[in-house]
């Protein structure tokens, strides 16, 4: 059974010289489906382009990151939702609170937050949520929605085993990538305590490349290096893990 990167920004200028090469390697790795998040209306065409050339493989999100929260978020909103009514999304995100770049507009990143949810309540969509430096905040609006029926994952976990525990209580998967395969990451830990069937695999190419290429260029290609960590650590066959995670990732997405 292949992999599901479950978050990828293929679309970034990171990726201009060699994209058709990327999801070639990707594919030969294994990697069937990559799934990208968008960040704010001025990303949202890049993105919508590379779906459109890679049919069958690469699949969009929409919504306002964190950190593109700013003084015409208000207006931003409304674009992308309209924009939503014209194209086919498969999930909400990426969308959250981030205080690590900026507290500046915290107030505004959680309205836009609440907004979002609600948006993605209403149509039956996952949210994919980054939490940086904010876990006491993401809990505080997901809570508002408790019982709802909302669902999704949090994104690049960094959290310890009470956020696990809490954001799986609340009906969210745990986004796994090369974070698992830092030496003092913490993960491993965190990993053990909780069951395989509640994280997905995630690259967040070009960010955060996998050991051992930490600090190049990320590619969805690398989700094996990722399995095979939290293989290891489950102590499990990486192809069980991998069948595992495509399933609860495609449930998630509805792919």
């Amino acid at each position: 059974m292949p992999f599901i990167d479950t978050h990828t920004h293929l679309y970034l200028p990171e990726f201009n010289e060699d994209r058709d090469e990327a999801i070639e390697r990707a594919v030969t790795a294994g990697v069937s489906k990559m799934l990208m998040p968008n960040i704010d209306i001025h990303s949202v065409g890049r993105m919508l382009e590379t779906e459109n050339r890679y049919k069958s493989v690469c699949y969009s999100m929409i919504g306002l990151h964190p950190t593109s929260v700013k003084e015409d978020y208000l207006s931003q909103l409304e674009e992308l939702e309209n924009i939503f009514t014209r194209y086919k999304f498969i999930a909400i995100g990426e969308i959250g609170i981030d205080l690590y770049w900026d507290k500046t507009f915290l107030a505004e990143q959680i309205i836009a937050f609440r907004r979002q949810i609600a948006f993605a309540l209403e149509r039956n969509l996952p949210v994919v949520i980054h939490a940086r430096d904010s876990f006491p905040e993401v809990f505080s609006v997901l809570e508002e929605f408790a019982g709802q029926g909302s669902k999704g994952v949090l994104h690049a976990f960094t959290g310890n085993n009470d956020d696990a525990k809490r954001g799986i209580a609340l009906g969210f998967k745990l986004g796994i990538g090369g974070i698992v395969t830092f030496k003092n990451s913490g993960l491993d830990k965190v990993l053990e305590n909780i069951k395989p069937e509640d994280i997905i695999l995630e690259t967040d190419s070009p960010y955060l490349a996998p050991v051992p290429h930490r600090g190049k260029r990320n590619e969805s290609s690398f989700l094996c290096i990722i399995n095979k960590k939290i293989a290891d650590i489950y102590g499990m066959k990486e192809e069980e893990l991998e069948n595992i995670t495509y399933a609860t990732s495609s449930s998630l997405f509805n792919l």
